[in-house]
């Protein structure tokens, strides 16, 4: 029995001691603003907007603003993460703190290098974008070799040749060349010419009969046949005259066509124009038609016969070389 007193008497002292070394441990010194020292225990639960209190001898508090506490000790309080957000306002900054934490990262966007200089035909040549330029380059110059060769009448096998092996060139030689001109068919006045000789033969015989002596009047036996009337010869109809048009001398276009032959695009022809047909001369081949079916802005649409069926043909006027207008019977 007396042992238990003793133990308890002694956890009583013991109790009291820790309890003083505890509260003499809390009890700190504090600077305020005002130049004075304050010591006494931090009550962190009274923490407030307003301040802290500081308990300074028993049953005495007294309230200190957060404003009087030195730059030291606010810093101190700020490392409790409950007096943090009092005390962070009232923490002055210095100018290094500052631009340390307003001090921007700069970082260097990825980029692009350069690629190493060349020429244009390197370029071209050294991506699939460069090389399909290229390809429709060349396809291009070929086909202005060919439309060259269409518009000044050339060989289109000749004119796209020399554009394949000289690009650009050849088309600028062939489109400076004049225009070849295709040989005029013969026409009924011009077929005549070729019997000039047979025409002076049969003058220089109706000479030779004029000089013969039995032509002469009375010079006849009385008892020979005199033909008492001879037959005049037939008058040839008129046939009129067969009218070119060649291309480089003529622009072959829809108002062409219409100002020309505006007799050719009625169903039914007049007196005038009945009998005459049109004979077009392109790259594809040679057309005889009578009618003018229908016309656009780049063709027209031509009406020939084949044997006993008709048919309409379309004729690019980029591809027409020659027109004539001729009689059926010429």
């Amino acid at each position: 029995m007396q042992d238990r007193h003793v133990r308890r008497f002694c956890f009583l002292l013991g109790a009291f001691f820790w309890g003083f070394a505890a509260g003499a441990a809390e009890v700190e010194t504090y600077k305020l603003t005002t130049g004075e020292d304050m010591s006494g225990e931090l009550l962190t639960a009274s923490a407030n907007d307003a301040g802290v209190q500081i308990r300074t001898g028993e049953g005495k508090y007294e309230k200190v603003p957060w404003d009087r506490f030195s730059q030291e000790d606010l810093k101190k309080f700020a490392q409790n993460k409950k007096m943090e957000p009092f005390v962070e306002p009232f923490i002055e900054i210095t100018q290094e703190e500052k631009i340390k934490k307003t001090e921007v990262n700069i970082r260097q966007p990825p980029r692009l290098e350069r690629p190493t200089g060349q020429s244009l035909v390197g370029a071209l040549f050294s991506s699939g974008l460069g090389l399909l330029i290229v390809l429709l380059l060349y396809a291009a110059n070929i086909f202005a070799g060919y439309e060259v060769s269409i518009f000044r009448a050339q060989p289109t096998a000749l004119v796209c040749g020399v554009s394949a092996v000289l690009p650009l060139v050849g088309p600028i030689i062939f489109l400076a060349m004049p225009t070849k001109m295709a040989p005029a068919a013969p026409t009924w006045e011009t077929a005549a010419a070729p019997g000039a000789a047979a025409g002076a033969a049969t003058a220089a015989a109706a000479t030779a009969e004029a000089l013969n002596p039995m032509q002469a009047e009375g010079a006849e036996h009385p008892s020979a046949l005199r033909l008492a009337h001879a037959e005049p010869d037939q008058a040839r109809p008129a046939v009129p005259p067969t009218t070119t048009f060649q291309r480089g001398q003529f622009t072959f276009n829809r108002r062409f066509f219409e100002t020309k032959f505006p007799g050719f695009f009625g169903v039914v022809r007049r007196d005038a124009d009945r009998d005459m047909v049109l004979i077009i001369k392109a790259a594809r081949g040679e057309y005889l038609g009578q009618r003018i079916s229908r016309i656009a802005a780049n063709d027209l649409h031509l009406q020939v016969q084949r044997g006993h069926v008709s048919e309409e043909v379309m004729i690019p006027f980029q591809e027409i070389q020659q027109i004539q207008l001729k009689h059926k019977d010429a």
